[in-house]
């Protein structure tokens, strides 16, 4: 193992040490414990829904979860990534980059939730650490909502 003053970041790297990066590394952007546990609450419920999908097929992104026949994408934000206005801390190693990096994210969302909302989806942001059990009741009537309107006629299919 490297001493930390002999340590250089790979290229392309904003790591300030070999220690961060493991740490960044390890870091997932998908199937997180809040995902998960939101997951098998719908699951529970009967929901079927796919998983780390595009909503759109233009869309270069991904919701955590979809459920494309009545058009409802589900995001699991973590506090940090997506600057949770309750526990988002800046951080005090290379602040500029991290926190323009969070900005971009947030901008990002953004994005997302009007390009999805354009084209007749419902967005369901939650944070991480928000109840699970609330977000699942809170998914399964909006989409049941929109099951039924779908049925009805109320909501097109092409909206």
């Amino acid at each position: 193992m490297p001493e930390a003053e002999d340590w250089t970041p790979p290229e392309g790297s904003w790591a300030s040490s070999a220690a961060r990066r493991r740490n960044m590394q390890a870091i997932r952007s998908r199937d997180t414990k809040p995902e998960r546990l939101l997951r098998r609450l719908l699951h529970a419920q009967g929901l079927r829904y796919r998983v780390a999908a595009k909503p759109l097929p233009d869309l270069r992104r991904t919701a955590d979860i979809v459920f494309r026949p009545t058009k409802v994408a589900v995001f699991v934000d973590g506090c940090y990534w997506h600057g949770c206005p309750d526990h988002y801390v800046p951080p005090k190693t290379n602040p500029g980059y991290w926190s323009d990096k969070v900005a971009r994210n947030m901008a990002r969302d953004r994005e997302t939730d009007q390009r999805l909302s354009e084209a007749g989806w419902t967005v369901l942001r939650f944070w991480e650490h928000e109840s699970p059990e609330e977000c699942a009741s809170a998914v399964l009537r909006v989409v049941v909502d929109r099951r039924e309107a779908l049925l009805s006629g109320k909501l097109g299919r092409h909206e």
